[in-house]
């Protein structure tokens, strides 16, 4: 086993999401830590969405930000455009009773494994709590596909297992603020049902990656993708898995599976503390 009665390995939603799309990505992505280079574009990108985040939690903190928004002509379009779309959610409510905390970190432990989640603002009274999310790419994705990411699942999920209020009073927005024209957004109010099916589906997957963790210490590479699955037409490792005209090796062989596997005390654990 990879984890011990004290130790836990720690899962974010990317990883969960890696988890169901692919093993054997989440295998070489996440367990023996290959990636290859982003692109310049994509690095822009990742860089101007941090710098929004950033300057989200900066303001929610109370700190100045007029010189960030100078300095970033895109940055101050963004923020500009945001408060005429939600001037709800930059104002903060006068009655003390409300809570609101930028990159907000929670963790529930599940199985053998200790869940992790930050929200980029959370906002909770006596009543209800809604957990933000901003997204600086162009175009929202399809509400259903944004619906059966791990990311709204998991944080809903988490913020009901982690707190008092009920799963009807829990709520995740996503904010979209590069959508063309205005800021658009995408709300998700969650509800009993889907916390229990949340709650199955999570368990499988994590009692199938107990048993793949096994298999991969006895020399068993994590399962493929189904064969002919366009997934593996853009995946960098697809000539590591032999996926050529969609015809899938179902299980490699034994020297390659040996050559690589990674040394387990390099995979990030966790110290098991209560959890509030």
């Amino acid at each position: 086993m990879l984890s011990t009665p004290t130790q836990l390995l720690r899962l974010s939603q990317g990883q969960l999401n890696l988890l169901e799309a692919c093993p054997r990505k989440f295998q070489h992505t996440y367990l023996e830590q290959l990636n290859s280079p982003s692109s310049l574009e994509q690095e822009e990108r990742l860089t101007l969405g941090s710098r929004f985040h950033l300057l989200m939690q900066q303001r929610e903190m109370g700190l100045p930000i007029d010189s960030f928004l100078q300095a970033d002509a895109q940055l101050q379009s963004w923020m500009l455009a945001f408060a005429d779309a939600a001037p709800e959610i930059l104002t903060a409510a006068s009655d003390h009773q409300t809570f609101r905390e930028s990159e907000h970190y929670r963790t529930l432990q599940v199985q053998d494994y200790l869940l992790t989640v930050v929200y980029d603002l959370l906002i909770a009274d006596n009543q209800q709590a809604q957990i933000l999310d901003w997204k600086t790419y162009p175009k929202p994705p399809n509400k259903r596909k944004l619906e059966s990411n791990w990311q709204t699942r998991l944080y809903l999920y988490v913020l009901a297992e982690t707190s008092d209020y009920p799963s009807e009073n829990i709520s995740m927005t996503y904010w979209f603020v590069q959508s063309e024209g205005k800021p658009q957004n995408i709300k998700f109010n969650y509800n009993t049902a889907q916390h229990t099916q949340t709650a199955k589906k999570l368990n499988q997957l994590l009692s199938q990656l107990t048993n793949w963790l096994e298999n991969y210490q006895n020399k068993q590479q994590f399962p493929q993708v189904l064969e002919g699955s366009q997934n593996c037409d853009y995946c960098q490792f697809a000539k590591r898995c032999d996926a050529y005209d969609g015809k899938l090796r179902t299980q490699a062989s034994e020297e390659v599976v040996k050559d690589s596997l990674p040394n387990f005390d390099s995979i990030q654990e966790v110290s098991l503390n209560p959890i509030h």
